[in-house]
């Protein structure tokens, strides 16, 4: 993009739909209420409104890039388009039979979620790859056309192909979808040898048919938002944001929608490491809470940690193993629902849980007066002061905090001989706690020790909520950056074009064939490099490589990064070191006498990140001028104290807030908990430190 041209950043989410404006690298920003049935009337919304701000008109955007949520609540909610499966004879009920582990091995009553697509709406194919992707039985022509005639006669949308070991070989699978193609040209067709090319095929076919499910829903929200978007006199590209991190077209995303399941929080994940790499800071733990959910992520050198395979649609309390696989690239993150919409109840052991159902944006928590009686954690944030009733989402929405009495006491209080006060703060204390554990056990998982980290909280919940949680987690040092209410739409417009190519093929190092090896990574790099090349014709490229290794015998990998160097001329002994060093890292030392294997190869293409000038920190000796005092419930020391109200647009470089204080702004409200202060950075960060 050419300097000074004006970008678009639009983030769908579960309660509020964020858009942020760039012009000349000033921000302009604004929080619209989430339109459900029609998400894309709340993104013309909030680009006039946000259009208004920025003193520009719609015709002059550039470029916009969006995320949304509306992929994963397709497939939470089940609401994706009428799917058959077709697949090998003898894999049926794959999707269904999952891989046996149970996620809790004593529940004797334990309950697997139900497959995307029951039995009925699944169908085979004769023909049989072997491991090596070897034709042991053809499949006909004849054969094929039988099971579409059948696809036909039962008015399917869309079909989702996965065959047995088609990622070693797809000529079955491209059968079928020529076929398809041609019988039914109307029927969406996704194959699993081009939606996640890896072995292990219970994963594999639950993502082809998660793309298939919602391939028809995605494609007729991108049609009517471009086509809404002409209209409004926008003329620019509309690219979407994935869930590795980058961007990719607008075509690739109808194709491939299964790649924007966790699309938002990506963004977030990528705002978080641009504070990290003007900071300098290496260990960054990125804490983002919306209105629906909280989403913690570990960022080491400025790079978020990233997996290719994750589970959206957990129906065990967001158990491990619960959901449904999804096996494409993402950056690696725990989600859990912890939101300023998260409804608050007293289960059946008199205990108060929060979440994960909630109350959206409509109705919303009892709060907003649009009907919600029910308690949420934005009720609780109201009732101990740390939200101004007059001044919520930048004074669009007015809050009842006698609504939220009333329905934290009916709710909660009542059931615990609570007051509203005691009920929230109850409330509130859960919520934070429930936040930290899964901020642990992510920590934990991953060999780290949080206390060496620094937050950096954004989401327009979570400046509410971040004080607390370093109090608990024992994190000396939090960053909230400007615009933090709005940030994974922010994170949208620093996001690199990128995408990423991977194949399973088996090979142990005891077999090691460089040749071979060097003509899959360069495949790899080839077509990853394409992908890029349809958003961004004129930016170099950089190649990222990286290989799934484990010892032989096990039943999972680590991934392994490789210079391009050492992907380019390959080398077994580079391997194993290289392996050794990063099992080593995470299991404290290698195996002895083991041989190696490798099962999933990686390129990811992107253009370069862009540049974050480093920030020269400040240690606050001003004093910021507060507005006035609220009364602040601080949960450390039980008690309602006499907080300082300070407007963040008011604090200058340097500038020091004493807490207990709550910093306010148009988005969110930051709140300094009692043993610690506030500074204001030179580029508009607020640095929450403990008390010296």
């Amino acid at each position: 993009m050419k300097a000074g041209s004006i970008r678009m950043g639009v983030d769908i989410g579960g309660t509020f739909t964020d858009v942020v404006l760039e012009n000349e690298g000033t921000l302009h920003s604004i929080k619209v209420l989430t339109t459900y049935a029609a998400p894309e009337n709340a993104i013309i919304d909030g680009m006039h409104q946000v259009c208004a701000k920025a003193g520009v008109t719609s015709d002059q955007i550039a470029q916009i890039i969006h995320g949304t949520t509306l992929a994963t609540n397709a497939l939470i909610e089940r609401r994706g388009a009428k799917t058959a499966l077709i697949t090998t004879e003898g894999f049926r009920d794959v999707i269904e039979m999952r891989t046996e582990s149970r996620f809790e091995q004593y529940d004797l009553n334990l309950n697997l979620p139900d497959p995307l697509l029951p039995r009925h709406m699944r169908f085979t194919v004769p023909g049989r790859v072997n491991a090596k992707g070897e034709i042991l039985m053809p499949l006909a022509r004849a054969d094929v056309e039988t099971v579409v005639d059948r696809i036909a006669e039962a008015g399917f949308e869309s079909v989702a192909v996965g065959l047995i070991h088609s990622y070693l070989n797809p000529t079955h699978e491209q059968l079928v979808r020529d076929v398809l193609i041609e019988k039914l040209p109307h029927v969406s067709v996704s194959i699993s040898s081009e939606v996640s090319p890896q072995m292990r095929e219970y994963e594999r076919f639950n993502t082809v048919v998660a793309n298939a499910y919602i391939k028809p829903l995605m494609a007729s929200y991108l049609g009517r938002l471009e086509e809404r978007l002409r209209g409004e006199g926008v003329g620019c590209r509309i690219f979407l944001m994935h869930s590795g991190g980058g961007i990719i077209s607008l075509q690739n995303a109808a194709d491939f929608p299964v790649r924007l399941v966790e699309s938002g929080p990506a963004g977030g994940a990528v705002f978080a490491a641009h504070i990290a790499a003007r900071y300098g800071l290496d260990k960054v733990l990125s804490f983002d809470m919306g209105g629906t959910t909280a989403k913690i992520c570990l960022i080491k050198h400025q790079t978020p940690k990233t997996s290719r395979v994750f589970e959206v649609a957990r129906t065990y309390r967001f158990k491990k193993g619960s959901g449904m696989p999804i096996s494409i690239p993402v950056i690696d993150m725990v989600e859990i629902g912890a939101g300023g919409g998260s409804l608050a109840h007293v289960d059946g052991m008199q205990q108060i849980r929060v979440g994960p159902e909630s109350a959206g944006s409509e109705p919303g928590p009892a709060c907003y007066g649009r009907g919600g009686e029910r308690p949420g954690v934005t009720d609780a944030d109201l009732v101990l002061g740390k939200l101004d009733p007059e001044s919520f989402a930048g004074g669009s929405i007015t809050l009842h905090p006698d609504s939220s009495e009333t329905a934290l006491r009916a709710h909660v209080g009542t059931k615990l001989d609570m007051g509203p006060v005691e009920a929230a703060f109850g409330v509130a204390e859960v919520v934070d706690e429930n936040m930290a554990n899964a901020a642990r056990v992510h920590a934990v998982e991953n060999g780290e020790d949080l206390s060496e980290y620094t937050m950096i909280a954004f989401g327009g919940a979570a400046p509410l909520h971040a004080g607390r949680l370093c109090e608990k987690l024992g994190v000396d040092r939090l960053l909230v950056p400007p615009g933090a209410g709005v940030g994974s739409a922010i994170g949208f417009l620093r996001a690199p074009f990128s995408f990423e190519a991977n194949r399973s093929v088996y090979m142990k190092l005891s077999d090691f064939d460089a040749p071979t090896i060097k003509r899959l990574l360069s495949d790899l790099k080839d077509e990853a490099t394409g992908f890029v090349r349809t958003c961004d014709a004129v930016s170099p490229i950089l190649s990222e490589f990286k290989v799934y290794m484990r010892y032989s015998g096990q039943g999972w990998e680590i991934p392994i990064d490789l210079t391009e160097a050492q992907a380019m001329d390959p080398d077994s002994a580079t391997f194993e070191a290289r392996f050794e060093e990063e099992y080593t890292k995470l299991f404290g030392r290698p195996v002895a006498g083991m041989d190696i294997e490798i099962t999933v190869w990686s390129v990811n293409a992107t253009t370069p990140p862009e540049e974050a000038p480093r920030i020269t920190t400040t240690d606050g000796h001003l004093s910021a001028v507060p507005m006035g005092t609220r009364h602040l419930f601080d949960a450390a020391s039980n008690a309602f104290l006499d907080a300082s109200l300070i407007d963040r647009a008011s604090m200058a470089s340097g500038q020091r807030a004493l807490g207990p204080a709550a910093v306010t702004e148009a988005e969110t409200t930051i709140i300094v908990p009692a043993s610690r202060d506030a500074i204001q950075q030179p580029d508009g960060c607020i640095d929450i430190v403990r008390k010296g």
